[in-house]
């Protein structure tokens, strides 16, 4: 019995300084959010844009996204809109067209965006684009965007994320958790990291990437459902910083109910998984030759947070199964143990709802609709580990449509 409490006591030790190493990190570059942008200052239109949107079943709201991008304060001639629709049983080809997009019907079979974007990229890359600048079709754009990010290229970045932005955030619990969990994706973490002069993590939606960067990729050959993670990782290993755009704004259409929410976070942790079993061995060689030390650290912490997920679930249970270690009498282990179990979710919900408030907070997003989404902001994040843990015993492989039906426009959202 006594070499079985020392065994529990080691095990939760070394759990619990690898989850304090990691969360410490990241306490770390969430402090570093404070310091002041990147000032990309302002630079004359000149880079050439191609803007990619791949949509499946997209018509209700393509038209907006496509409205959006036509009044840019950018000059027209620099850019052009192209749609790229895939696997469609709706008029999504005839409404880009309408609303004045280029449309390109994708003519290979397609199972990712990723593959819809390789489709693009091979079709478009002879037209001398500098960049090429991808958004989803539920997206609205602000007018400034194309100026930010041709700021951005000026002052010398090959790959660059914008800030994501909520379309609804009022309109259920879910769809404010999602908001919130993205206004903290881009404060905490891509704020923190462009702090510390590492990367930011490309988020799916709003960003741009040179066209000399996917050269020295060697193309758009994404492979895996987190196309978006894949690229960054892509990017960092190549050497090429994924700079930080937080002027560059896009709305993006947030889930309305739990199911919806459940089927988009388990394609993102199982694209995670996909991402980490292909690049984190080629992250941990490279870093075993002294290659730029901080952006590849930083490049494993992303890549090993479903496993954080799983180690601090592990943690848990066994630093509540060492707490019981105590006890005099067996009636006392199921008190000793559920106690320590509900004393770390009081300290959970405590925590992510002070972290919720503090995001709203200080991104200016205080609203009185967004209470139901702070109350229920902790339960989100718990739901996460199911999810996680399902991923891990069965990864989708197949990125599954999800409908968007919110059909906002710019003039509702954009000032």
């Amino acid at each position: 019995m006594e070499l079985f409490r020392l065994v529990l006591s080691i095990l939760s030790g070394l759990l619990g300084l690898g989850v304090t190493l990691w969360g410490g990190y990241y306490l770390v570059t969430g402090f570093m959010s404070w310091r002041k942008p990147t000032d990309y200052g302002w630079h004359p239109a000149r880079t050439r844009f191609a803007v990619l949107i791949a949509a499946r079943n997209e018509e209700l709201v393509i038209g907006p996204l496509i409205n959006s991008l036509l009044t840019q304060d950018y000059p027209a001639e620099l850019y052009d809109i192209w749609v790229i629709p895939n696997n469609c049983t709706d008029n999504t080809a005839r409404a880009a067209a309408q609303f004045g997009a280029r449309v390109l019907e994708c003519t290979v079979p397609v199972k990712s965006k990723g593959e819809v974007l390789r489709f693009a990229y091979n079709r478009l890359r002879g037209r001398r684009y500098d960049a090429y600048c991808v958004f989803d079709a539920d997206n609205l754009v602000h007018r400034r965007f194309l100026a930010e990010m041709n700021n951005a290229y000026l002052a010398g970045a090959e790959a660059a994320q914008g800030y994501r932005d909520s379309k609804n955030p009022y309109d259920t619990a879910i769809s404010g958790c999602c908001s919130i969990y993205y206004w903290m994706m881009n404060r905490f973490h891509n704020g923190g990291r462009a702090g510390l002069g590492l990367s930011a993590l490309i988020n799916g939606t709003g960003f741009m990437v040179s066209a000399r960067t996917l050269e020295k990729l060697g193309g758009w050959r994404t492979e895996t459902i987190s196309e978006d993670l894949e690229l960054t990782a892509q990017c960092v290993l190549a050497g090429e910083k994924v700079c930080w755009v937080p002027k560059a704004v896009t709305y993006d259409e947030q889930p309305l109910d739990y199911a919806l929410s459940v089927r988009q976070r388990r394609r993102w942790s199982s694209g995670t998984l996909q991402v980490t079993e292909n690049y984190f061995g080629r992250t941990v060689e490279n870093l075993g030759r002294g290659e730029r030390p901080l952006a590849l650290l930083d490049l494993g912490a992303v890549l090993l947070i479903p496993a954080y997920q799983l180690a601090a679930l592990v943690n848990l249970v066994v630093s509540a199964l060492a707490a019981c270690g105590v006890c005099q009498h067996l009636y006392q282990v199921p008190v000793v143990f559920l106690g320590v179990i509900l004393l770390n979710l009081a300290f959970t919900i405590l925590g992510a709802t002070l972290a919720a408030v503090l995001v709203v907070t200080v991104e200016g997003k205080w609203d009185r609709r967004l209470v139901k989404g702070i109350a229920f902001y902790w339960l989100f994040l718990l739901s996460w580990l199911p999810i996680t843990i399902g991923s891990f015993m069965k990864k989708t492989t197949v990125w599954e449509e999800i409908r968007h039906t919110r059909n906002v426009t710019p003039e509702a959202l954009i000032p």
